[in-house]
């Protein structure tokens, strides 16, 4: 080969090498005109709030607060009053742990997720049965789920992995909840480029879309999320 076509070669691939990670930079919220947002906790470490809050396409913020009975997230309480003080819309979610005590984990979550600071209704991360069999998860977690719309007064957001319902929930939360589950909002999670699909066809209100999000104000990863469709801002707001 050609000294002139071994450098025709290279530079094309370079520019394709180039265009291909350019792509990676180009995230749904800059293709889409829905309503995104993202979730943050403590692995995000220390958050530039002031960048992140100019970024008019990141309408919410779900902080993580508490885990089990005891966890505290330790960016919660910097997190939390930052991302209001810079503009964004925010609510706080407890990972749910199946076999810890309920009463234990509602008070720890209260204690942190004080209505007064919340603009979005409180979430509920569903993403483990704690080596329970399905039926003792659903019970823990339904019994819990109850407890937590009693403290607030309103029903709370379940987020969930696509798999996590099918293969656990499907079918279960109509059982539990005396059909009512039109009452729950669900944030479901598939990081592909498919939009989710449940095995019972049931609608959801939110579509967490990546783990491996960017954004200015954050170093690293962070989950970014969306409204469906139909859906809105509105549908999550607290009610004071």
């Amino acid at each position: 080969m050609s000294f002139k076509k071994t450098y025709t070669a290279l530079l094309l691939a370079l520019l394709s090498t180039t265009a291909m990670k350019a792509q990676d930079y180009i995230q749904c919220e800059d293709t889409c005109t829905h309503v995104h947002g993202i979730d943050l906790s403590h692995y995000q470490g220390d958050v530039f709030w002031e960048t992140l809050g100019e970024n008019s396409k990141m309408a919410y913020v779900y902080l993580k607060a508490t885990e089990g009975g005891d966890h505290i997230d330790r960016k919660y309480e910097r997190n939390i009053e930052l991302a209001h003080k810079y503009g964004l819309k925010v609510g706080s979610y407890h990972f749910f742990r199946p076999k810890t005590d309920l009463a234990l984990q509602l008070r720890n979550f209260t204690t942190q997720c004080q209505p007064a600071k919340q603009d979005l209704i409180p979430m509920i991360d569903i993403e483990t049965k704690g080596g329970l069999d399905t039926e003792a998860f659903c019970d823990s977690l339904f019994k819990f789920i109850a407890m937590v719309e009693k403290a607030y007064n309103q029903k709370p957001l379940l987020y969930t992995f696509v798999n996590f319902y099918n293969n656990y929930l499907l079918g279960k939360i109509d059982d539990y909840l005396q059909g009512k589950i039109n009452g729950y909002k669900l944030m479901i999670a598939q990081y592909t480029d498919r939009t989710p699909v449940l095995a019972d066809d049931r609608e959801y209100t939110l579509w967490q879309y990546t783990g491996k999000g960017r954004i200015n104000g954050i170093n690293g990863y962070v989950d970014k999320s969306r409204f469906m469709d139909r859906h809105s801002l509105r549908e999550i707001r607290f009610k004071h």
